[in-house]
């Protein structure tokens, strides 16, 4: 491990003494494995193949301090909602990582969902957790999702009894707020939707801005047979701030999961997704917007591991790069032997408004059985010169007819988020992105 990661590991790790110092045994021995997992093999360099694209190195030279408890500015529940939405129904607060009681309300929930800190759970939930994190740490371990088991201190825990069904979306709101010094948190965060239930869960991750700040969030969501989870996420971080984010999703029989990304902040922003489809006819939709610009990165790799017979998974991810903006899709969908009747379709398009905008794409499938339907494709374009021309003789300026075009590439992914509240949200932050968004006419 090279001088300045030994320095940004041993920077973060001044908080291990405590986290290890009032959990369950069995937390306390995955935490030192975790962390001496990267203390073995290091973090990712431009020579691993799965982050090739995104160069850590700018995030091991700040001297980020751990996020603790309490180290904030005086927020009101009006200053989450004007940063992060209100969407109406039960909402968790996390600050720097760190659950906020008095930010957060609890309500419309039926009887029997549990929903609250994750921190105040462990010793509740020993059975599940330990196997869920056990599992995470041995299966594709890399570095930053062992920093989070290894230095994470609190997340959001739901678990949905079966047959149950939330009507109302749970927003966890994850805020970090750093002040003059860089700091990292390590949200944690665990579903677990019982069979036959239904949930919608909206994460929104933002930061006050001019902060300097390491949000390392990871989701572990687990779905039993005939569960319906629909999953949101909006990441709109400070745009001096970087994201990694890892998201681990496993399907039980005939259940369904679908996950919506809209990705907008960050300098540096990754958002993984793995999701294991583990028995016959389980379904999963992965739906991804990334728009970064001036000089941000964001880095979308996803893999849907078909391991049973006759499921279905279906991926559309859509970029709109600007400026030196860079972004990638790295999508892989294996079949494995003996998952027969797979039906899996991948598609990334990307649009790039400047000359110096980059966009990487690289869909693949990798089939071991046989008697399958399976497709992916990619494409990276500009403007049509055509449709500009169009719009500019109707008398429509050209930047607003460029805004109006741009606007239409993302209405697709639009029109796939079902909640309201959350649609018109997204809706105005594209606006506000396409500068003259709402003069050009576009709806807000």
């Amino acid at each position: 491990m090279s001088g300045t990661a030994n320095a940004f590991l041993q920077g973060i790790s001044r908080l291990e003494s405590k986290v290890n110092g009032h959990h369950p045994r069995w937390l306390n021995s995955l935490r030192r494995s975790a962390f001496g997992w990267v203390g073995v093999h290091g973090f990712p360099t431009g020579e691993d193949e799965a982050w090739k694209y995104t160069r850590v190195a700018p995030i091991l030279e700040i001297p980020f301090a751990p996020a603790e408890p309490g180290a904030r500015r005086a927020l009101s529940p009006g200053d989450v909602s004007a940063l992060a939405g209100e969407l109406g129904g039960p909402r968790l607060v996390f600050v720097n990582g760190y659950f906020v009681a008095e930010l957060s309300a609890l309500k419309s929930l039926p009887e029997g969902v549990k929903l609250g800190s994750l921190a105040s759970v462990f010793a509740q939930e020993d059975e599940a957790l330990e196997a869920l994190l056990w599992r995470r740490l041995r299966e594709r371990p890399q570095a930053f999702t062992a920093l989070n088991v290894a230095l994470g201190e609190d997340g959001a825990f739901i678990r949905i009894p079966a047959h149950i069904r939330v009507e109302e979306p749970i927003h966890l709101v994850f805020l970090s707020d750093a002040g003059t010094t860089p700091l990292v948190s390590h949200p944690l965060s665990v579903v677990f939707a019982g069979a036959g239930s239904r949930v919608t869960i909206v994460e929104t991750h933002v930061g006050i801005a001019g902060g300097i700040y390491l949000s390392n969030a990871v989701t572990a969501l687990v779905l039993d047979e005939g569960a319906v989870v629909e999953h949101y996420k909006v990441q709109d971080e400070a745009e001096s701030a970087f994201h990694l984010a890892f998201m681990d999703v496993r399907q039980g029989r005939a259940s369904r999961f679908s996950a919506h990304s809209v990705a907008l902040g960050a300098a540096l922003a990754r958002h993984e997704v793995q999701v294991a489809l583990e028995a016959p006819e389980a379904q999963v939709v992965l739906n991804g917007l990334y728009l970064p610009r001036g000089r941000q990165l964001h880095d979308n790799p996803t893999t849907i591991e078909h391991a049973a017979p006759h499921c279905t998974s279906r991926e559309l991810y859509k970029g709109v790069v600007d400026g030196h903006g860079r972004g990638i899709f790295d999508g892989r969908v294996v079949v494995q032997p003996g998952a027969m009747k797979t039906d899996a379709s991948q598609t990334n398009k990307n649009l790039l408004l400047s000359a110096s905008a980059q966009a990487y794409t690289r869909p693949r499938l990798e089939i071991f059985a046989d008697d399958v339907k399976c497709a992916h494709g990619a494409t990276v374009g500009q403007l049509d010169d055509e449709a500009l021309y169009y719009l500019r003789t109707r008398g429509i300026p050209q930047q607003v007819a460029r805004d109006l075009l741009t606007y239409a590439f993302t209405a697709e992914m639009l029109d796939l988020i079902q909640v309201p509240s959350l649609h018109s949200r997204v809706l105005r932050m594209l606006a506000t992105r396409f500068n003259n968004g709402p003069a050009a006419g576009v709806p807000a």
